[in-house]
């Protein structure tokens, strides 16, 4: 049941958070940190006004949503989705200006055609049978001559065709232009203000003077006002001028203002001589193609609503990831809605029953407290995010295909894809004038409501060409350190032959277990089957988590189900995804985390000269915990992936990829700080805060990585269609050695008619990846799927004495298990490479390995079609090598190896110039850190 709130009853947090909580499956309501007071106060259900557009006194209230964003507009029936969601949520308009739509902006002189009017005049036509109110925007700034009649003439013309579609409210936007004005206006007008104020009082009398009219000044901003607010000539002529029924539009202190307080916008209404209307870009996200703001609406007091004229969010460009900025809109508007003042609406004290509850609230959380009494933004995404949970496991009902928007001169404007994070999105390239005002669109939103029914549990079977390879991120990094001082040169024979005999049968350490592996089969990579019609994903309560994980016995496959997403995976995902100057407390808490294992990782390195048990249980405990809680973002990952409602899906899948891609990456960079064998200092400061915002969450997590400036190793474009397939890379163990050799085998003999080397099943590993793994196994990487190892990357730091170590030992003892063959007989493939053992190798001149001092030999099974899996295993290893020391690696490939030579090119190694002392038949490639 909606919950609707009457203009004489305003509601506050406490009431709808009870209202809203789900319902068990026995009927009894789910208890509520706030069950007590919600009991006492049970909500009344008031029908609201039919159109949805509650006053505030005896003026109108504009709340919705602004379509304003840089980037590929919305379609048609996701617009159509938003005005029913609207009026669900009592938000009562809609504002159309989407920047990349050529005929609201760069033609904003060209008509539009039949097909474009018959689609607006349906848009139209939808928005009022949903009470939203349609505001028309256009953007004549760019190139407009103010003074030139036939321009104004064109202008009203384009405005008298989208009236006779049924538009009764406008807009002009003159945000993100150029301030100076051509000669012929110049000699016109006295200014900028005054050439825009003449056109746009002139347009709206025009037009009758519509109720609804807006102005978007090109100082819409605090920051862009000159000086400042309060002596701006630009806004005190458009107060002065500027006719009193149309409204201003105003983003803030800021483009994307982190605050906006009752302080600043009693400052501006002054100048303006009215109060604005907020253009909020809070949620916008087309600024940065990697970040994503799923939040709550925070940073306005609701003491902001009786000074306003109205709120508009402008927010991501992806439609159907706005519900929680929409949802959180709405409920911070009803706390309001009325426009009553603090001092009437607060109780005698402070300590009041809902100041207590919401302090209660807060507790534990790194957000500072709200003063608002009326509206608690965590509140408010508890009760976004438990009504967004019931979208996931239901199909989308509407068609979100896209259509092609107006404006047939596509060959004037260069359209680029997006980023690796805008699956599918395109933005026009154009001249930039200022800072995008108007950043993202806006989306859903719906009114808090309590979660009728569960959903009965199913397992989800999906269509098997959705099994594509997930691009390379469960891929931990976990950099293990060679120990570079050499032994006692007495005994350096006698420790390396051991070594070599021995073949490394030690026992993992204790940040070395299969946790990694154990945690993967537990987050639920969806059973991906193939003949069911079915892709209704179960909806699972908190509880029902609790069952039985399925163990596999010694010769059964895991039983991979589809879990349904819960509340909590939900709640990270905000988390992760939050706002645009803070990170959710769970991201928080993982980076600071993260920084503290970092500096503190000394304490726990295998020869450290100290041991403090103390210390490193602290230590170990700590790791654990974020291990735990990496493995919870990878789990959130699976299960949002196997989610029923692949709408939502594919508007998030391409952010979901992106943290869990560099998550799984630093989860192994930690397991490796619990287990390397020396210290490396120098990357482990752990001195900086991290609170650079550029990026992200992920930005930031990959500028604490030691090969932070790789990108193009980080940017991993996701697939075209979403997978919850996952890789493991892991570090290399003893135990793992049959199973890379076999990798090796196979990898070699593809493509080669019978079984050239059966008779030597091992040649082939000792001749490619023996040496490294015996002499050098902690900087060995391997990769996994469900079915085990299926790639590797190994390497050593200097080339120089693992070089030396092979010819010490490694080498003679291959010389004993191969014997050299007859050079005067046609030898075959085997015999060539057991010869090899037997001959002197060329060394590299001195001048390459000053630069180059890193050797490594990375290969992936040729089942594996993930190419962003191999950019992750070289991340890896280079991350590895990058962490102590080394500035540059080199990879060598046979010449006719075309296969190799496109995969490493590909991994951003280049062919390195042919020197005196190169090998002939080999192509050294190399790569800088």
């Amino acid at each position: 049941t909606s919950l609707t709130f009457s203009p004489a009853q305003p509601r506050t947090m406490v009431q709808e958070e009870k209202a809203a909580e789900p319902q068990a499956a026995d009927g009894d309501q789910t208890p509520s940190p706030l069950a007590a007071e919600a009991a006492v106060d049970a909500p009344t259900q008031i029908e609201e006004p039919s159109l949805g557009t509650e006053t505030t006194g005896r003026r109108t209230f504009i709340s919705g949503v602004v379509e304003g964003f840089y980037g590929r507009p919305w379609t048609m029936e996701q617009r159509k989705e938003l005005f029913r969601r609207l009026q669900k949520w009592g938000l009562n308009t809609y504002l159309y200006a989407p920047k990349d739509d050529y005929k609201h902006r760069m033609f904003w002189r060209e008509m539009y055609s039949v097909e474009e009017a018959e689609q607006l005049m349906t848009l139209i036509a939808a928005a009022k049978e949903h009470g939203i109110e349609f505001i028309y925007a256009i953007s004549p700034g760019l190139d407009i001559t103010f003074s030139n009649q036939k321009e104004v003439s064109t202008l009203k013309r384009k405005l008298d065709q989208v009236s006779q579609f049924g538009c009764k409210s406008f807009a002009l936007l003159f945000d993100d232009i150029d301030h100076n004005m051509c000669p012929a206006d110049k000699e016109v007008f006295s200014s900028f203000a005054h050439a825009q104020v003449s056109i746009t009082n002139e347009i709206f009398q025009y037009l009758g003077e519509p109720e609804s009219f807006l102005f978007c000044p090109t100082e819409y901003c605090g920051t862009f006002c000159y000086p400042n607010v309060s002596q701006s000539p630009y806004l005190r002529t458009v107060g002065e001028k500027l006719l009193p029924g149309i409204q201003v539009l105003w983003t803030g202190p800021k483009v994307v203002s982190k605050d906006i307080t009752v302080e600043s916008i009693e400052e501006v209404s002054k100048i303006l001589k009215r109060a604005p209307v907020i253009w909020d870009n809070i949620h916008a996200n087309d600024y940065d193609q990697k970040r994503l703001f799923l939040g709550p609406y925070k940073g306005r007091s609701t003491e902001l609503i009786p000074r306003l004229k109205g709120v508009l969010t402008n927010p991501n460009c992806e439609f159907e990831s706005n519900f929680v900025a929409i949802h959180t809109l709405a409920t911070w508007y009803k706390s309001n809605m009325n426009g009553v003042r603090k001092d009437v609406v607060m109780t005698d004290t402070e300590d009041s029953t809902v100041s207590i509850q919401i302090k209660l609230e807060n507790e534990g959380s790194d957000e500072e407290l709200e003063t608002d009494m009326l509206y608690s933004p965590q509140l408010a995404l508890k009760l976004a995010l438990t009504e967004w949970l019931g979208e996931f496991g239901v199909p989308h009902q509407y068609n979100s295909r896209q259509v092609p928007h107006s404006g047939a001169k596509s060959s004037a404007l260069d359209v680029a894809s997006l980023g690796a994070p805008n699956l599918g999105s395109s933005t026009t390239v154009t001249t930039v004038y200022q800072q995008p005002i108007m950043s993202q669109g806006a989306a859903l939103s719906e009114e808090p409501q309590p979660l009728g029914k569960e959903e009965e549990e199913e397992e989800v079977e999906v269509e098997k060409k959705e099994q594509l390879l997930l691009q390379s991120d469960e891929e931990p990094m976990e950099m293990v350190v060679e120990k570079q001082d050499e032994p006692d040169t007495k005994n350096v024979n006698q420790i390396l032959t051991e070594i070599v005999k021995a073949k490394m049968t030690e026992e993992l350490k204790p940040m070395d277990t299969d946790k990694e592996s154990i945690a993967e089969s537990k987050s639920p990579e969806m059973s991906i089957q193939e003949d069911s019609g079915s892709d209704i994903a179960p909806m699972q309560t908190d509880d029902q988590l609790n069952k039985e994980t399925f163990v596999p016995g010694p010769n059964e496959k895991p039983l991979y189900t589809a879990e349904a997403l819960t509340l909590e995976d939900l709640t990270l995902l905000a988390e992760l995804f939050y706002l645009p100057y803070e990170h959710g407390p769970k991201a928080v808490q993982m980076l600071k985390e993260f920084n503290w294992l970092r500096a503190n990782s000394s304490v726990v390195s295998v020869n450290s000269k100290r041991k403090e048990p103390e210390k490193v249980a602290e230590w170990q405990s700590r790791a654990e915990t974020f291990e735990e809680m990496c493995c919870s973002v990878i789990q959130m990952f699976t299960r949002l992936s196997n989610s029923a409602n692949r709408t939502i899906l594919y508007d998030l899948y391409p952010y979901i990829w992106d943290i869990k891609s560099i998550i799984s990456m630093v989860k192994s960079f930690v397991q490796w700080l619990g287990c390397r064998s020396q210290s490396s200092a120098q990357f482990l400061s752990g001195d900086q805060e991290p609170w650079a915002f550029r990026g992200g969450l992920a930005g930031e997590f990959q500028r604490l990585l030691p090969i932070d400036g790789a990108n193009d190793l980080f940017y991993q474009p996701p697939p075209a269609m979403p997978t919850s397939k996952i890789y493991s890379i892991r570090p290399y163990f003893a135990k793992d050695e049959p199973a890379v050799y076999k990798i090796c085998r196979e990898i070699f003999n593809e493509g080669i008619d019978g079984v050239p080397f059966s008779e030597q099943p091992d040649l082939i590993g000792d001749r490619l990846v023996g040496g490294f793994l015996t002499l050098s196994p902690d900087y060995g990487f391997v990769l996994e799927d469900e079915e085990g190892i299926c790639g590797y990357a190994l390497g050593t730091v200097d080339v120089k004495p693992f070089v030396k170590k092979c010819k010490m030992s490694w080498i003679p003892t291959m010389q004993e298990k191969y014997i050299k063959p007859d050079v005067e007989k046609d030898l075959s493939e085997a015999e060539k490479m057991m010869l090899s053992f037997h001959e002197e190798q060329e060394g590299l001149p001195e001048s390459f390995l000053s630069n180059f001092p890193s050797l490594i030999k990375v290969d992936i099974h040729t089942k594996v079609t993930d190419p962003s899996v191999a950019k992750s295993m070289m991340g890896c290893l280079l991350s590895s090598l990058k962490a102590n020391g080394s500035h540059g690696a080199f990879c060598e490939v046979r010449q006719n190896d075309k296969r190799m030579l496109d995969f490493y090119s590909k991994l951003g190694c280049f062919e390195v110039a042919k020197m005196e002392g190169f090998p002939k038949d080999v192509i050294i490639m190399g790569r800088s850190l």
